[in-house]
């Protein structure tokens, strides 16, 4: 995540439009992005709740990586089981330390995760990332559980 994406509320929701619209760099689109765009969207929702932000994003990510030239396959592109796991991940800090703005949120998310791109291997055996069932469908933890909604 380039830092100047997370310097004043503006710079954030260029990040976020360009993400939307599929116009941000594909070298932009990091970890680190994923983290802070997960956490502005969380903002909106009730109690940082998942229900209604894992469709969006679902579908915001399949479309970016479309728009920057990938696939969505079995093998590379969306994964279900990460994206549902980090919006978990990240819903549970907001919910510990809530944020009182959106830029506050983000930065929080990327101050957290943002270099925390191994978590999920606490929590799975095996290689989740390659797995191609859990990049179509929800896999739950064998290692330890995960958060709860609250």
């Amino acid at each position: 995540m380039r830092p100047e994406h997370l310097a004043t509320p503006e710079a954030l929701e260029s990040f976020l439009h360009g993400f939307e619209q599929g116009t941000l760099p594909k070298s932009e689109w990091t970890h680190g992005a994923h983290v802070a765009a997960a956490a502005s969207y969380l903002l909106t929702s009730a109690n940082f709740s998942i229900a209604p932000i894992l469709p969006l994003m679902r579908q915001r990510i399949s479309a970016y990586n479309l728009s920057v030239g990938g696939a969505n396959t079995a093998t590379s592109g969306y994964h279900e089981t990460l994206t549902r796991f980090w919006l978990l991940i990240v819903s549970r800090h907001l919910r510990e330390n809530p944020p009182a703005t959106r830029l506050a949120a983000a930065r929080q998310a990327v101050a957290a995760f943002g270099e925390e791109r191994a978590l999920h291997t606490r929590y799975y055996s095996g290689d989740v990332v390659k797995d191609a069932a859990a990049r179509q469908s929800w896999r739950a933890p064998d290692l330890q559980p995960l958060p709860e909604e609250a």
